[in-house]
């Protein structure tokens, strides 16, 4: 009788330790997020130059965390990873410059799941707005 109980309890403290370990949406997995920002740049209200542009930071949010998870830079090519990913609801976004002085910046937002844990989700091409003076 008391291996039974013993055995029971093994289990049961087994089952316990492998739902809590259940980890949501974050880093520590094998999935990337990935995409390419391209910038159009202003100068005042014309259009100067335009291509895909390096250093520029891209952001991540995690599951239903507020505020930066984390960030990337873009690399000389304009491409941004966000690697090392598990499971769940990601949001992605980047800041563009209106082409007017008198109007406020804009947010652009690209929401992803990953359901696969060694899956790559590209975002593609995201258009910004830059400006200088």
């Amino acid at each position: 009788m008391i291996k039974i109980v013993r055995c029971i309890v093994a289990v049961s403290l087994l089952s316990f330790v492998l739902v809590a370990c259940k980890k949501g949406a974050g880093e520590g997995g094998k999935a990337t997020i990935t995409g390419k920002i391209f910038a159009t740049n202003y100068n005042a209200l014309l259009k100067s130059d335009s291509g895909f542009i390096g250093d520029y930071k891209v952001y991540i949010n995690y599951g239903n965390e507020t505020g930066v998870s984390n960030d990337v830079a873009t690399d000389y090519s304009g491409v941004f990873k966000f690697n090392y990913l598990r499971k769940g609801n990601y949001t992605v976004w980047v800041y563009s410059k209106k082409n007017s002085l008198y109007v406020l910046d804009s947010t652009i937002i690209k929401s992803v799941e990953i359901s696969d844990k060694t899956e790559t989700i590209d975002l593609g091409t995201i258009r910004i707005n830059t400006r200088k003076n």
